[in-house]
């Protein structure tokens, strides 16, 4: 097929081709969705499983987001070589051999080994969302961009909000029960119990990697037509030539850091964050759906406001003011109702991603592509935050580090939505 830009897709075939370009887009946001949000109650599986420290338990996101950093510059490159169709597929083949590793190192209790198979899982990611998020965005007006993006978010959430349940029936179910069990128990009957619960991973990630690989075959032989970045967005590249006259991209990297860091502590620490409240691993497992619910919920209020009631940078600001409020709610409570608190951060977080991509990547036309690539090196804030945050819990009140780690990330946030995104812009063209 030859390629088209994304002016050709919205005026050819009609709306249906347009809707069918969505839902493939969206059957991917609901895959690494589903994939990214295991990483929640993986931390608490982790813990038990390999019986490790909690410090070393954050490795589980911290290689799953680190990957992007390492990769998203290379994806960038890849994608140039194959573009975005066939780019997506390999994306979705290096998922399915991560899955696979995970789930066979952890069968084994071998603790690099299934950080390995994260790491390589978000490789996979890191090369899909450089090419879906800027796919998405330029597939219609970029003043539509957040919205288009909402409606990917609700596939990428409501998999969020499916994953955590599943994995705690499939795999973590007696949690609670077990790890009193191991606590009392002499090492080999420990050995017996956690090689038990260990393996209990090996299938669900077995089919997880089939389906993955299938969906690959699917993508590549599917009508998603291909676009180039650089002719969808020429009209605005203003004849620069260097990332680095684009200040509004950096900043919006920055912006992006932030975010993923406090989506990431909301959505994969909060079962850490239910644990040191004193609250029952039966519970805290959970945790994870009820901050990707409160995702969904903005995601829905997004796609019904913006841009018709309210446009995506004003919505920005007023997410991070809710960001901030929420996190003081946390720390000045105690128990559900604290955890409430950063469930609710879910919703506040929820448009943070489709405002600040397209307002980041505005205007960079043939250098889009690399663009986006830096932006998915922002991701990386999901493994630093998170991982300074178990750091620090170890000598600190685990409720001042929290405090302390998300209220600057929302105030940096409203930065970005009240001038940074505009920074250099008006030089651009």
């Amino acid at each position: 097929m030859s390629s088209t830009t994304a002016t050709e897709v919205a005026g050819q075939g009609g709306a249906q081709r347009h809707l069918g370009s969505m839902a493939i887009i969206g059957l991917l946001f609901f895959i690494f969705g589903f994939v990214t949000w295991l990483n929640g109650p993986l931390i608490g599986f982790a813990k038990l499983a390999f019986d490790v420290s909690e410090s070393a338990a954050f490795l589980i996101p911290f290689a799953f987001y680190i990957s992007y950093f390492f990769l998203a510059l290379p994806s960038s490159l890849i994608l140039k070589k194959t573009g975005m169709k066939k780019g997506m597929a390999l994306a979705l083949l290096v998922m399915a051999v991560g899955a696979a590793v995970f789930g066979q190192y952890t069968t084994q209790r071998y603790y690099p080994g299934a950080v390995t198979g994260i790491f390589i899982i978000g490789t996979g990611l890191a090369i899909l969302q450089t090419a879906a998020n800027p796919y998405i965005s330029i597939l219609g007006p970029i003043e539509g961009a957040a919205q288009r993006i909402a409606v990917m978010g609700i596939c990428n959430k409501l998999a969020g909000i499916a994953a955590p349940l599943l994995l705690g029936a499939l795999v973590l179910h007696g949690m609670g029960d077990l790890a009193a069990q191991v606590e009392g128990a002499d090492a080999a009957t420990k050995d017996a119990l956690l090689n038990e619960f260990a393996s209990r991973i090996h299938d669900p990630y077995m089919v997880m990697a089939g389906l993955l690989a299938l969906v690959a075959v699917g993508v590549l032989f599917s009508p998603l037509p291909e676009i180039r970045p650089e002719e969808a967005n020429a009209e605005s590249a203003g004849g620069k030539r260097s990332l680095f006259q684009y200040p509004h991209l950096w900043l919006g990297a920055a912006c992006l850091f932030a975010y993923v860091g406090v989506e990431v502590m909301a959505g994969d620490a909060i079962g850490i964050y239910g644990e040191s409240l004193g609250l029952p691993l039966d519970h805290t497992k959970f945790f994870t759906s009820l901050t990707l619910g409160g995702m969904l919920v903005g995601y829905l209020v997004g796609l019904v406001t913006i841009p018709r009631y309210i446009s995506q940078e004003r919505y920005l600001s007023v997410s991070a003011v809710l960001g901030v409020l929420f996190t003081i709610g946390a720390f000045l409570t105690s128990g559900y109702v604290s955890v409430a608190f950063v469930a609710l951060l879910g919703f506040a977080n929820a448009m943070m991603w489709p405002a600040i991509f397209p307002l980041a990547i505005r205007g960079l036309g043939r250098l889009t592509e690399y663009g986006s690539a830096i932006m998915i090196m922002g991701i990386a804030g999901g493994a630093v935050i998170p991982q300074l945050f178990a750091h620090f819990k170890q000598a600190h009140d685990f409720q001042w580090v929290f405090l302390l780690l998300m209220v600057p990330c929302y105030l940096y946030i409203l930065y970005f939505a009240r001038a940074g995104h505009r920074a250099g812009l008006s030089k651009a063209g």
